[in-house]
C-alpha cells in the first residue's frame, strides 16, 4: 500500500506540473514524510526530483531557450546560496502566527507571505485579458532569478516564483517548459551538492525500492505530460499556470506549504 501511494502521488504529481514547472516535491514530500524521518523524506524528494528533471530534459531539453537559461539560471543559482545563508541567520526569528489543525501544527511566516504576495501579484497577469498581453522585457530576466534563488535558497520555494517570471517571458510553450527544467536542473544540483553528505550518511536508511518506484512513476508521468504538450495552447498553460500560483500561494500564505 505504501508503494502504491507514493507511486500514484509521483505519477499524477510529474504529469500535473509538467505544465507549470512546479510542485512536484510539494506534493511528494508530504507522502514520504508519512513514511520516514523529516530528514530521510527531504532527500528522498531531491532525488527524485533531479532524476525527474534529467528524465525530463531528454524529452524537451533541447527546445531550451540558452539565453534566457543563462540569464536567468545562474543569477538563480547564485542568490540561492546567499539565501541559504540568510536562513541560517533568521532561524531564531519566530513565526507571526502558529495554529493546529488535527494535531498538525502549522506557521505563518513574513517570508512565506512576502512570496505568496508575488505570486499572486504575477498570477494576475496570467488570468486578467489586458495584464496577459503584457510581456516581461528580457532585461529583467537576471532580477527574476536573484528572486527565484534568493527565496529558494531562503525557504524551498522557488519554482513557483521561475515559473511567474518565465512564463512572461515571450517563450514557446515547448522553449518555457525545458528552459524551467534546465534551470530547475542547477538548483537541483546545487541544493543536492549541499545535501550530499547528509544523503551519504542517511544511504542505509534510505528506502530504495520506494524511491525506484517513486521515479519510475515521475519518470511515466513526465512522457504522458510531455505527450499532452502538444495538443494544448501557451494561453493554456498561461491560465494552468494562473490559477495554481494562485491555490499555492493562499496555501503558503496560510503555512500550509
Amino acid at each position: 500500500m505504501d508503494y502504491i501511494l507514493v507511486g500514484i502521488v509521483a505519477l499524477l504529481g510529474s504529469g500535473l506540473t509538467f505544465f507549470s514547472g512546479f510542485g512536484l516535491g510539494t506534493l511528494l514530500m508530504p507522502v514520504f514524510a508519512l513514511f520516514f524521518p523529516i530528514d530521510i523524506a527531504i532527500a528522498l524528494t531531491a532525488i527524485v526530483h533531479l532524476l525527474n528533471n534529467f528524465f525530463k530534459l531528454t524529452l524537451i531539453g533541447k527546445k531550451a531557450n540558452v539565453k534566457t537559461v543563462l540569464r536567468f539560471g545562474l543569477p538563480a543559482v547564485l542568490f540561492a546560496f546567499l539565501g541559504a545563508y540568510l536562513l541560517g541567520t533568521l532561524t531564531d526569528i519566530q513565526p507571526l502566527y502558529t495554529y493546529t489543525i488535527a494535531t498538525k501544527v502549522y506557521q505563518i511566516t513574513a517570508v512565506k507571505i512576502c512570496i505568496a504576495t508575488l505570486l499572486i501579484f504575477f498570477s494576475l497577469f496570467d488570468l486578467i485579458p489586458k495584464l496577459k498581453r503584457l510581456e516581461i522585457d528580457t532585461k529583467y530576466l537576471p532580477l527574476g532569478g536573484a528572486l527565484s534563488g534568493f527565496f529558494g535558497g531562503l525557504s524551498g520555494h522557488q519554482g513557483a516564483l521561475r515559473t511567474a517570471f518565465l512564463i512572461r517571458a515571450k517563450l514557446s510553450k515547448e522553449a518555457f517548459i525545458a528552459t524551467g527544467v534546465s534551470i530547475a536542473c542547477f538548483i537541483d544540483i546545487s541544493r543536492i551538492s549541499i545535501y550530499a553528505k547528509d544523503l551519504w550518511q542517511l544511504r542505509n536508511s534510505l528506502n530504495y525500492p520506494m524511491l525506484i518506484t517513486a521515479t519510475v512513476m515521475a519518470f511515466v508521468g513526465a512522457y504522458f505530460g510531455n505527450t499532452f504538450l502538444k495538443k494544448i495552447t501557451i494561453n493554456t498553460i498561461q491560465v494552468v499556470v494562473g490559477i495554481l500560483l494562485i491555490i499555492f500561494s493562499m496555501l503558503l500564505g496560510v503555512g500550509i506549504l
